[in-house]
């Protein structure tokens, strides 16, 4: 094997694949990175076994070739490098990595790519187009809101299923549901319900960046595996067996109390409790008080007994009876924080029901919040 790479590009690369890599594994190989020669181009590839994402980068092949070299060493080597380009070399049956860069030269040893875990590339079974834009506004709104312990694996995951043209993204742990949905151009050749792992969504939002290029979202025939194809980069993931709550049923269709704010206000009121309430018990109260003629009020406070106490208003549009409800402090600045507009309507029936939040100028999103119990 024999290329010649710039060095940002094999920087950039590296970058991209590394969050792949695994960091705890019995599979030693699968702390490496593998270089391989694809197509007149230069290919990286990591996985932990759960995800597994692939790079492709410009390069001049004068040998073809593969091996796999630690990711983490080779990382930092290549960003430590000038801005010139990295030459790499393998001798035949060679167990050494060599790189020339500049006045630079470093040998680091590999392992075969023959024992490299395979990463499946999907060809066949049912496949969609998603806006890019649309795909990270969704994933970054219900993301945050799956489990974090595995204690039940599938609310670890985010739940997606079509209906027509419409890609529902939907997580929740117990707690919270969010619920989010995106409009396809075109609507798949077979209905998708799968459970994504929720850490491989966060990736493929964190590989979209500002991409202005559609997204394939692709299902093997078996509905084990997803790939997200974007330009140059691929990313598989094992999807998680097992049937998700039915959430529809957790969402009220009524109300008697609904409040509509300013969303910059009540993020920083709602940051504001937070630093009190971080000395408390984690909770954040809130008071729904009608005008009557005159604008309302929504009051939000917390308090800690051995710091003090903070109280802010709001002016708010209220439609129903004076209420009030308690939240968990982190969530409620994780849903205010997913929110997007200028304003956000909080609806609720009673202090020991569950709150809905959902952003006035857009129908696409849903964040069901239960309250926290306190003494009034």
């Amino acid at each position: 094997m024999k290329v010649q790479v710039l060095q940002e590009n094999l920087q950039r690369g590296l970058s991209i694949v590394g969050r792949a890599v695994a960091t705890r594994s019995t599979l030693p190989i699968t702390a490496n990175v593998l270089l391989l020669t694809d197509n007149g181009r230069l290919k990286l590839a990591a996985t932990d076994l759960d995800i597994a994402i692939s790079a492709w980068v410009g390069a001049k092949i004068d040998e073809p070739g593969a091996t796999t070299v630690p990711s983490r060493l080779i990382a930092d080597f290549v960003a430590s490098l000038p801005a010139a380009t990295v030459n790499l070399e393998i001798p035949e049956r060679g167990r050494q990595v060599k790189l020339e860069c500049a006045r630079n030269e470093s040998t680091i040893n590999a392992m075969d790519a023959e024992d490299f875990p395979k990463i499946a590339t999907l060809a066949g079974g049912n496949a969609i187009e998603i806006d890019p834009k649309a795909l990270r506004k969704a994933i970054e709104r219900v993301e945050f809101a799956a489990a974090s312990d595995d204690s039940r694996p599938v609310l670890t995951g985010v739940h997606v299923r079509s209906e027509g043209t419409k890609l529902t993204f939907a997580s929740a742990d117990g707690f919270r549901l969010a619920v989010a949905d995106i409009e396809l151009a075109r609507a798949p050749e077979e209905p998708i319900e799968v459970v994504v792992p929720a850490r491989a969504l966060r990736e493929v939002s964190r590989l979209l960046g500002d991409a202005a290029e559609t997204v394939e979202m692709r299902l093997n025939t078996q509905k084990t595996q997803v790939q997200f194809t974007l330009t140059d980069v691929e990313l598989v993931a094992q999807l998680i067996q097992g049937t998700f709550p039915n959430y529809s049923q957790l969402i009220p269709s009524e109300y008697t109390t609904r409040v509509r704010v300013s969303l910059e206000e009540f993020r920083r009121e709602a940051r504001i409790a937070a630093i009190f309430a971080r000395d408390g018990s984690g909770i954040i109260r809130l008071e729904i008080f009608p005008g009557d003629g005159m604008p309302g009020r929504l009051k939000v406070s917390a308090r800690a007994d051995e710091i003090g106490n903070n109280e802010g208003e709001i002016d708010a549009s209220v439609e129903g009876d004076a209420s009030k409800i308690a939240f968990n402090s982190r969530y409620l600045q994780d849903v205010l924080g997913a929110l997007t507009g200028d304003e956000v309507a909080l609806e609720m029936t009673s202090p020991s029901s569950q709150g809905v939040f959902r952003p006035v100028a857009d129908e696409g999103y849903v964040h069901v919040v239960m309250p926290m119990f306190v003494q009034w």
